[in-house]
């Protein structure tokens, strides 16, 4: 009987995986494999809450392939060598994979093609399986990728997306494939206490929920960081346990001004990829130099890790983000602005942290959406500042936020919540509470004379 290999990355689904589906379609039998790779462990990568939310993914997709008469073969160690083995001890004639837009994956995929090309197997590399359009799919003119979003936004509205497949009702997988038993997340240390659930099931469970529910106000609430509006489906969407291009297809059954913003979210999300898959050392250097001559100052760097700012709406975020793994986008850009612009900080040190603690933590969203925040990405207004308190009494206007995440300021009413250093006498002596780490008013003026605008 013919044998394919279906190599789960970042599509860790049943429902609309073309990898998946391809596979099936290649071969009588299939491996469903995925290779928990060392080479992303030793770069750091593997973060806790990243590894316990893959152990639930792993878990529910195991499952999910049981029930349909299959199962998951997990191995360990570098990819293309795992593959290789797994080739040579089926006879497969193909390799299936989704497309990655870094540089760690184009070297992953240059390795697995010359391993696996040596022993007579294809590779079938598929696209928009990771992103609803491929990076790359549409690009201007005159260059290789689209620098800035609205035109992109524009051409990516009128892209014909591909169909979404259905999930396989049978999987017949090969006798005599060895595999490792699968990771538990209560075997990984350091998880946030918080962390949300993983696996397919609770992604298509959370994704019906809040279409049915929230979708119709997400245009307004979006930003109101009290309400608690947001999909929270990046998680799911960085893991693969659902796809981009099948809620592309289901938000757009429910036209409306909540439809339209969401969907322009996804679109950000392939916006960051395509400009990644075109620059790829943008992970790590200015998209656009400012020349910046960026501050250095632990204590500032720890104040703002631990949420001890002095500034409420920034230290309930942070607070958030160590408890949950996880932050609202409106909060990801105060929180950001106020260490690339007012503390005029390294954006790059701001990005690894979140990078320790986020379980969607995406190297295209999450470094890009920092540099767009720092001015060094594509930002139109590259010297925008967002004022903490201005945007804390615009986005969480009853403190209601602030208060779930600072206890210390939970007895403090109203707005004034905002600014607890206007406190006066007893009230203000009772909250053990730090002053501002800086005036707002020396941070902005220390950042114009630093990108000369002063």
């Amino acid at each position: 009987m013919s044998v394919s290999v279906c190599l789960f990355t970042s599509d860790l689904r049943l429902h609309d995986n073309p990898v998946l589906h391809a596979a099936l379609r290649d071969a009588d039998q299939v491996v469903p494999l995925f290779v928990l790779d060392e080479g992303i462990a030793a770069t750091g990568f593997a973060a806790p809450n990243r590894r316990a939310f893959l152990a639930d993914c792993l878990a529910d997709l195991d499952a999910g392939l049981r029930e349909r008469g299959g199962r998951l073969v997990l191995r360990s160690g570098a990819v293309a060598d795992e593959v290789a083995a797994v080739v040579s001890r089926t006879g497969a004639r193909a390799v299936h994979v989704a497309a990655g837009t870094s540089a760690y994956a184009r070297r992953r995929e240059e390795r697995l093609r010359k391993e696996i090309t040596a022993l007579g197997a294809a590779l079938h590399v598929h696209d928009a399986v990771i992103t609803a359009v491929a990076p790359g799919a549409e690009v201007p003119q005159d260059r290789d990728h689209f620098a800035v979003f609205t035109p992109y936004f524009r051409r990516w509205q009128n892209t014909v997306m591909r169909p979404v497949v259905a999930a396989p009702r049978s999987v017949s997988v090969p006798e005599g494939v060895g595999g490792q038993e699968l990771p538990a997340r209560a075997s990984v240390a350091g998880v946030s206490p918080g962390l949300a659930a993983g696996g397919e099931r609770e992604a298509r469970r959370r994704t019906t929920s809040w279409l049915r529910g929230s979708l119709s106000e997400y245009a307004d609430q979006q930003s109101d960081l009290a309400a608690d509006a947001t999909s929270h489906l990046s998680s799911h969407l960085h893991f693969g346990t659902l796809s981009a291009t099948e809620l592309v297809h289901r938000a757009g059954r429910s036209p409306g001004a909540g439809s339209e913003a969401f969907v322009r979210q996804l679109a950000w999300r392939d916006f960051n990829h395509q400009l990644l898959a075109a620059r790829p050392e943008v992970a790590h250097a200015d998209y656009r130099t400012r020349h910046d001559r960026w501050r250095h100052d632990e204590k500032e760097v720890d104040a703002w890790r631990e949420g001890r700012t002095g500034y409420p709406v920034i230290d309930a975020a942070m607070r958030q983000l160590r408890h949950e793994g996880w932050v609202p986008g409106r909060a990801r850009m105060l929180v950001a602005s106020f260490f690339t612009k007012t503390l005029y900080l390294d954006w790059r040190t701001g990005a690894g942290h979140f990078l320790d603690l986020l379980v969607d933590g995406d190297v295209a969203n999450n470094q890009l959406n920092w540099q767009w925040v720092a001015g060094t990405g594509t930002d139109t207004r590259p010297n925008r500042v967002l004022n903490p308190v201005i945007q804390a009494k615009r986005h969480d206007p009853t403190g209601d936020y602030v208060r779930r995440w600072v206890p210390e300021l939970a007895d403090v009413e109203g707005p004034a919540i905002h600014e607890p250093w206007k406190l006066q006498g007893l009230e203000r002596a009772d909250i053990d509470y730090p002053d501002p780490l800086v005036e707002l008013s020396d941070g902005l003026a220390r950042f114009k004379q630093a990108r000369d605008l002063a």
